[in-house]
């Protein structure tokens, strides 16, 4: 018997469906299986006896593996959820691009069976540490982001200044619409979109990608896994933290935003190699000459 987790896109009616099938399944198996509250709401099972009965780390926290019903941003919260917890994730795609995803819905029971079996392999990512430091209160808030922190404007029209140091060291500040820390997971992320290189995810470094600079250095810095960032909102002009795309809270002058790589690992279930160039001619559409 395995304890399997499950998570949904809570927005997709095909999320739920494919959940009501895949619990039932599991249970008529012999598995246990655990699911947030939230997304056993939704999907009609009783939260009190899916949820891990008050595990220490969360709903999916012990489980043996979780399954990402939904796309990359299932991937995502299912990450967050885990909190660093030793968990490997099969994503199964139901949104457009898939990039963390390994698996269609139609082969998702063939995937669970082989994950059960052993026949599968972990992909290690790195993860980064976001670390909050309000300056009115001293409060430290921690989050831990496979994809990027982003420190953005909060004003259409109007730019964000960031002190950024390195190692401890002043760098520069940077007048921009947001400033992004991105894992190489992420680099086909927000980064990419702001003009960031596109790296192999299992690589171990980190990308500071400014978004629309007012300045003449516009380039992505690409620093080593073992480099601190950190950046302080100064001026007057306030901003906004997101992680892993989430909002998780606002930007005052005098907060300061730390990134490094985390202590844990996101750990994703592959079966066999997996193709990076070979993903990316298919996620972007690139055709051979």
């Amino acid at each position: 018997m395995a304890v399997v987790g499950v998570t949904i896109h809570l927005a997709r009616p095909e999320a739920v469906e494919l959940a009501r099938g895949l619990t039932g399944w599991l249970s008529a198996e012999g598995h246990e299986v655990r699911m947030p509250a939230l997304d056993a709401g939704l999907v009609g099972v009783d939260p009190s006896s899916v949820d891990g009965g008050g595990t220490s780390g969360g709903p999916l926290a012990g489980a043996d593996f979780a399954v990402a019903l939904g796309g990359d941003g299932t991937v995502l919260r299912t990450v967050e959820l885990l909190a660093g917890a030793d968990v490997p994730i099969l994503g199964v795609n139901l949104g457009q691009l898939g990039y963390l995803t390994e698996v269609e819905p139609g082969g998702v029971h063939a995937a669970v069976r082989r994950v059960v079996a052993g026949d599968y392999r972990r992909e290690s990512r790195m993860l980064l540490e976001v670390l909050h430091r309000s300056g009115s209160s001293g409060g430290v808030d921690r989050y831990l982001a496979l994809n990027e922190a982003s420190l953005d404007r909060t004003v259409s029209g109007h730019t964000v200044r960031l002190e950024v140091g390195i190692d401890g060291r002043p760098f520069t500040p940077y007048e921009v619409d947001g400033l992004i820390v991105a894992t190489p997971t992420g680099s086909t992320a927000y980064s990419l979109s702001a003009g960031g290189p596109v790296v192999a995810p299992s690589h171990r470094l980190m990308l500071l990608t400014p978004v629309s600079p007012h300045m003449l250095f516009d380039r992505t810095l690409v620093l080593e896994a073992s480099s601190t960032v950190g950046v302080e909102v100064v001026g007057h002009r306030s901003g906004v933290l997101a992680v892993d795309g989430r909002l998780v809270g606002d930007l005052d002058p005098g907060d300061e935003v730390r990134c490094t790589a985390a202590s844990e690992e996101a750990h994703l279930v592959v079966f066999g190699d997996r193709d990076f160039p070979g993903l990316l001619k298919a996620k972007f559409k690139l055709g051979d000459r």
